[in-house]
């Protein structure tokens, strides 16, 4: 008699096909859970490291300059940028300040959402592997056991012989399902505290160029009712 194999390789050559397919489709979505931590890892360290030294770089100039919008992938710069686009665009309406101020905290406010929903790329992914996985296991565990039960109604035995690798092969669709969901939940779990961190730098650099452009409309405020004119955000340039 030839001796059976439960080893988990030997298990899912030997399933049915809806439970093969089953395990691959669980064995994909636990790969795409790892793939997606090691990315995203990577991502909020680099996010995380550019906020601290951004952030301490605004303070300690204390002004906004052109020379500050870095060529590479940046919050700040990106924020800088947003900052002097509105202040281009509002050229001729300098007497408005108040009307300045409002539109660039608006400005400011759709970048913070903007890299905020770009940080939160991935993690979608990471709750629907980690909600679904168990059911798509149940679902292999189920139909692998309709199977042990139409085969033994065609072997016309009820040995364990005949039952155990089934139940075997369908009890694997199960355990394939919890692998894959329970770090999927864990890693959803920790990339949303580490995100809500990042979101909250990010406000906290808002805010600091929000002060800063405070003090400088002020101050063009204070110079034009003087009769003199400057140059927002490039006083860098003449000083």
């Amino acid at each position: 008699m030839t001796p059976i194999s439960f080893s988990p390789w030997a298990m899912f050559l030997e399933a049915n096909i809806v439970v093969q397919s089953v395990m691959i489709i669980l064995f994909i979505g636990c790969l795409l859970s790892w793939t997606i931590c090691i990315a995203k890892s990577i991502e909020l360290f680099i996010v995380h490291k550019n906020l601290l030294t951004e952030q301490a770089e605004l303070q300690k100039s204390g002004k906004i300059e052109q020379g500050q919008i870095s060529k590479k992938r940046c919050i700040a710069g990106a924020m800088i940028m947003a900052v002097l686009d509105e202040y281009n665009s509002s050229k001729g309406m300098t007497h408005d300040m108040t009307g300045l101020k409002e539109r660039i905290a608006m400005t400011l406010e759709r970048v913070e959402a903007s890299e905020g929903r770009r940080l939160l790329k991935g993690t979608g992914l990471l709750a629907t592997i980690g909600a679904t996985a168990p059911f798509i296991g149940l679902f292999g565990t189920v139909w692998g056991i309709m199977n042990s039960f139409t085969g033994i109604v065609a072997a016309k035995a009820t040995s364990l012989t005949v039952v155990a690798p089934g139940i075997a092969e369908a009890l694997l669709a199960t355990a394939l399902g919890l692998v894959t969901a329970i770090p999927a939940v864990i890693l959803y779990n920790i990339f949303s505290r580490h995100i809500m961190h990042c979101r909250a730098h990010i406000a906290d650099l808002s805010s600091l160029i929000m002060r800063i452009v405070s003090r400088d409309v002020s101050q063009m405020t204070s110079q034009q009712e003087k009769g003199q004119v400057i140059q927002f955000g490039l006083r860098a340039a003449g000083e």
